[in-house]
């Protein structure tokens, strides 16, 4: 455990969040802590509504300014160690370690890979994010015309995205194209999370299971859109759930005991491939991390 900085959280309140107490709006927006946790930290003086100490009882009206002042906390110990494979004045591109979270969220902040690039590239921001528990390529842009390419290249599928994973079994087929519907889908703790459903939005996947004589497989997999937990989801529709996902079954949807929640981990999955245009020259770039061992 170390303990970090502290964080201030500002926001602005929405029409649609008018009326309703900020007590009520707190344990609403930060679902992480309840009421009575809310209350001790406006009692605390950590809240300010419009810059003045807030109480809770507060009837919030649109367009106020929130602040939470949050206090350091200890934030888990987390690999901390990557790799860069790729600079230049437009990119910055790293292999990031399985268990470090890509962003801040939850209880991690500066046990980021973000926290940790911006100490030494300030300038850089992240082009997409990899789950906590997927280690591989994470590409940053290093100039707002920079992020604005890149943006638009990967919500336009001009970017190719191959990664490796080990899923359950041995499959009878070597390759196969999934292209189930990924949307919400009913969970034990949180009410909904992402899965195989029919009323969900398009998604595709390109799975290759390669060669081997053990009871798993590793698949390469392409994943031509970018839904939640695609290849989790997708492996699992296809008949071979990732090995160690304490979350996603047969048929890609939560299993029927799980409590487990989508960033918890314990499967195998890395980002082995990016190939794209670079964003200034136009040039094609390829792009590798190498698998970890138990991946080759």
């Amino acid at each position: 455990m170390a303990l970090n900085n502290g964080c201030i959280y500002e926001s602005q309140i929405l029409p649609g969040e008018a009326g309703r107490t900020l007590l009520a709006h707190l344990a609403a927006t930060y679902r992480h802590s309840d009421c009575d946790t809310w209350r001790a930290r406006l009692a605390s003086g950590e809240v300010a509504l419009d810059d003045r100490l807030a109480a809770g009882d507060e009837r919030l009206r649109a367009g106020q300014r929130l602040v939470w002042a949050r206090p350091p906390w200890n934030e888990p110990e987390v690999p901390l160690a990557f790799s860069v494979l790729h600079i230049d004045a437009a990119l910055l591109v790293v292999d990031k370690p399985a268990g470090l979270p890509t962003l801040p969220a939850g209880g991690f902040l500066e046990h980021t890979l973000w926290a940790l690039i911006r100490t030494q590239h300030p300038e850089a921001s992240p082009v997409h994010r990899l789950g906590r528990f997927t280690s591989g390529l994470v590409l940053f842009a290093r100039s707002h015309d920079a992020g604005a390419s890149l943006s638009r290249a990967w919500r336009n599928h001009r970017v190719t995205k191959d990664y490796r994973a080990l899923g359950a079994g041995r499959p009878a087929w070597t390759m196969r194209e999934v292209t189930a519907p990924i949307g919400p889908v009913p969970h034990r703790r949180l009410g909904t999370v992402f899965g195989a459903s029919e009323a969900g939005k398009p998604a595709r996947s390109v799975l290759v299971a390669r060669p081997g004589s053990g009871r798993d497989t590793v698949f390469d997999v392409r994943i031509v859109t970018g839904r939640p937990h695609q290849i989790r989801i997708h492996l699992a529709h296809a008949g071979h759930p990732l090995v160690g996902d304490p979350l996603y079954g047969l048929g890609g949807v939560p299993r029927a005991e799980a409590t487990a929640l989508p960033g918890d981990g314990g499967y195998r999955l890395h980002a082995h491939r990016v190939v794209l245009a670079h964003p200034f020259t136009g040039e094609s770039l390829r792009l590798e991390a190498p698998p970890p061992p138990d991946l080759v």
